[in-house]
């Protein structure tokens, strides 16, 4: 019985250690300012509709959600962090659509067996520590015959390049997660979700980055206003040895990845991932949209 206390201490410790690095900086800007199309991008894999329910998973501010209101479903967002929860309502009230937005562990979902006809996920259940548990809840509250949907920095791409460029400089991790840009290999994503899929399409693709004049620009930028960033600054943040060589590996990854135009240009690669949850054999797919 102790063992089990002490776990769920531990995560409860490590979940409020991932609510308060997504607080930091100013996520909101760095999703409306540096990738506001992703999560259109990921609707419209999903050919979200009317009279879809669909549920966007570590929904941060709504880049996902949103666009999903807008192309007239029911949409439930949830995210750990209460602070882009009060973002995201402030941005679908400017956009005009309503929708439901729920405080919500990735990993525990407070919502019923298969609730939803579409569940999707844009660059955010990929930092769920778990990705077992986060993959079992992303199934359990789809229908069968409904639309999974994941939108995930790749390894190999820049972000996932940029953490392992942090890491080094990061506290270790605690035992039993795994690095979130694990998300973007789909031989992965297969895994985690066995035959409880099918009909799966997956697309590398990249987005152009045209936002910063140069690689110290991306590199200020990032430790400003990028939470895991910032608290991999603040980690170092006595030793300012560990933080001028950052700086300096952060400004050099962004040069690496610089195209030769003059200007600071850098193409992101992303997973996007679409699939059906398998039915009961001899089952019957319910359309949700009418």
């Amino acid at each position: 019985m102790s063992d089990l206390i002490s776990e769920a201490e531990t995560d409860r410790a490590l979940k409020a250690r991932h609510r308060a690095m997504w607080a930091l900086g100013d996520y909101p800007a760095v999703a409306s300012e540096i990738i506001p199309d992703l999560g259109a991008t990921l609707v419209q894999a999903c050919d979200v509709g009317p009279g879809d329910r669909v549920l966007d998973i570590a929904a941060g501010t709504g880049n996902a959600a949103i666009p999903a209101a807008l192309a007239g479903a029911e949409v439930v967002a949830c995210d750990l962090t209460p602070e882009l929860l009060e973002a995201g309502r402030r941005s679908s009230a400017g956009h005009g659509v309503e929708l439901e937005w729920r405080q919500a562990d990735a990993e525990a979902l407070p919502f019923a067996d298969g609730e939803f006809d579409i569940v999707l996920s844009c660059v955010g259940i990929m930092f769920a520590p778990h990705h077992q548990a986060a993959a079992d809840e992303m199934l359990r509250v789809c229908r069968p015959g409904g639309t999974i949907g994941l939108l995930n920095w790749t390894p190999e791409g820049f972000i996932g390049q940029m953490f392992a460029t942090m890491k080094p400089y990061a506290p270790p991790p605690p035992p039993g997660t795994q690095p979130p840009p694990l998300w973007g290999r789909p031989e992965h994503v297969r895994a985690l979700f066995g035959d409880q899929i099918t009909d799966v399409t997956a697309d590398r693709r990249t987005v152009q980055i045209d936002r910063f004049t140069t690689p110290e620009a991306f590199r200020d930028y990032f430790k400003s206003n990028y939470g895991p960033t910032v608290a991999a600054y603040r980690a170092i943040a006595n030793d300012l040895d560990r933080v001028t060589a950052l700086d300096h590996d952060l400004a050099a990854l962004a040069h690496r990845h610089t195209h030769d135009t003059g200007t600071t240009s850098m193409a992101w690669e992303y997973l996007l991932l679409t699939a059906r949850k398998t039915e009961p054999a001899g089952g019957r797919c319910t359309v949700g949209r009418l």
